[in-house]
């Protein structure tokens, strides 16, 4: 204090007390006006991902609202009272080889503390959703396999080899562990292929499915239900085929018409599931990417209807305001987002700002009730895989050079806390403008606790000012280029 000039410690003091008062940040990002304004409350926390990763899910000073002073010329207006969708929670896809590396590739302490900073809403970024294949995906450690496989050319439509025991090992044992630490997890399950015996071509790897085998393959869904639910593990909804439009011979997949999806549902699967009990599950249609709009239109205008909860949407074509499209066609039917894949090589700011455009903020202002990205966990060579993508990037990246294993946190760990651990499984999306790409865009939930969130992105190249206003109150905000922050308050 001593070396700073008279007039230069007054101001200096002046700042702390404001500082101290609430009324400037400390950290320079965010901060109310200092002339005129009022601080009324309530406070606002605070958590900052830049892309230039200098913070990580940080948590930032508090912002207050107050009246009074200077609002910027960009303000997001904040509504709880009007309503949109509800949230059924933001994860990824525990596959067969995510299971494998988390099970086998870390120490129980390492994969203990891994679980916690995936599940726990306290500890971790709270995920709530986990999307699961039902049998082999294109990320399967040791090739194909459903849960009724016999030897070629053998079938058994009355499912008497049915058994989920490849699933009892790792996979089971770590949905068990995660629902116990945040039970608000919703299990959504899906055959990326029906046992190869069911097909025309028998094989799992493309191909049709052979429709006389629809009562077979409904039942195919009902035994995995029960067999799950017995392990402690109850599923929230289903989709009939992941990508039915994408058949290749690489991986296992299959076409699937609309019009036999529909007939599917509509004379096989709904009733199976109403005459075993389980037509608390939901049924999702179509499955696949924003580039086809018609097929979901085509099974919701179908008799399939009455069973069906809505659509599912995958990012890797196409447009997100196809969500709203198939919406406004069916107000009644819901929306879910339920796949995209990060890839290596990538950029960490470039990814950050995809993600929060397209998908927390994009997907859930078209109307979806969940976003799920791809595979929850990965090793260093982007695997083990199954002949499918070979540079996709898991939430979580484990490389099995070091000993143990070193775990690195992927932008799409840092997307999807953002929201994962504040908007909560059964909040509201709620009314707030946005402004346009390279301005500041937004979304805003109301949990069932009455607290707000607020999602912001600057996906500019400079930093932005901001205010949010919400009953009459605001603050002024600065975020930096290519960044993302969560505001939460009561």
């Amino acid at each position: 204090m001593f070396g700073i000039p008279f007039r230069g410690w007054i101001v200096e003091t002046l700042l702390i007390i404001l500082m101290a008062l609430g009324l400037v940040a400390c950290g320079g990002g965010a901060g109310n006006p200092s002339t005129g304004f009022n601080p009324t409350g309530p406070n606002a926390q605070v958590v900052v991902t830049t892309g230039d990763q200098a913070m990580l899910l940080q948590a930032g000073p508090a912002v207050t609202f107050g009246t009074g002073g200077s609002q910027s010329s960009q303000v997001i207006t904040v509504n709880e009272a009007t309503q949109y969708q509800p949230i059924d929670g933001f994860g990824a896809s525990l596959t067969d080889s995510s299971a494998w590396v988390i099970w086998n590739d870390l120490t129980s302490s390492q994969q203990s503390t891994l679980l916690q900073q995936l599940f726990s809403p306290t500890a971790g970024i709270g995920l709530t959703l986990l999307r699961q294949p039902m049998g082999a995906s294109d990320f399967a450690v040791n090739g194909n396999y459903s849960y009724d496989d016999v030897s070629a050319g053998q079938t058994d439509p009355q499912l008497v080899q049915f058994s989920i025991a490849h699933d009892t090992p790792c996979i089971i044992p770590l949905l068990q562990q995660a629902l116990a630490i945040n039970p608000a997890i919703k299990v959504v399950a899906l055959p990326w292929s029906p046992p190869a015996w069911m097909k025309t071509g028998g094989t799992m790897n493309g191909g049709d499915m052979n429709p006389a085998y629809f009562p077979s393959l409904a039942q195919y869904f009902v035994l995995y239900l029960q067999a799950y639910q017995q392990a402690g593990i109850p599923v929230y909804a289903i989709s009939v085929q992941n990508e039915p439009l994408n058949s290749t011979s690489s991986y296992p997949s299959e076409y699937l018409a609309a019009s036999d999806e529909s007939d599917f549902i509509a004379n096989n699967l709904g009733p199976a599931l109403s005459d075993a009990s389980l037509d608390t599950v939901k049924i999702l249609a179509y499955e696949h990417n924003w580039d086809n709009t018609d097929y979901p239109e085509s099974v919701l205008a179908s008799s399939a209807s009455a069973y069906v909860a809505g659509s599912s949407f995958h990012c890797y074509n196409g447009d997100v305001g196809a969500q709203s499209t198939v919406k406004t066609a069916y107000p009644g039917k819901d929306i879910w987002f339920t796949e995209c894949s990060g890839t290596v090589g990538s950029n960490f700011a470039g990814d950050l700002v995809w993600n929060s455009e397209n998908l927390l903020i994009g997907a859930t202002r078209n109307w979806a009730r969940s976003i799920s990205l791809w595979n929850l966990a990965l090793d260093q060579n982007s695997g083990p895989t199954n002949g499918g993508c070979a540079n996709c990037r898991g939430v979580v990246t484990i490389d099995t050079r070091t000993s143990p294993a070193t775990i690195t946190n992927n932008v799409e760990y840092y997307v999807l806390g953002h929201l994962a651990k504040f908007a909560v499984p059964g909040a509201h999306r709620i009314d707030s403008n946005s402004f346009s790409s390279g301005g500041i865009e937004d979304v805003a939930f109301q949990n069932p606790d009455q607290s707000i969130v607020l999602f912001a992105l600057n996906s500019g190249s400079t930093p932005q000012t901001f205010s949010v206003s919400w009953k009459n109150t605001y603050f002024n905000y600065t975020l930096p280029a290519q960044s993302v922050v969560t505001f939460e308050w009561k």
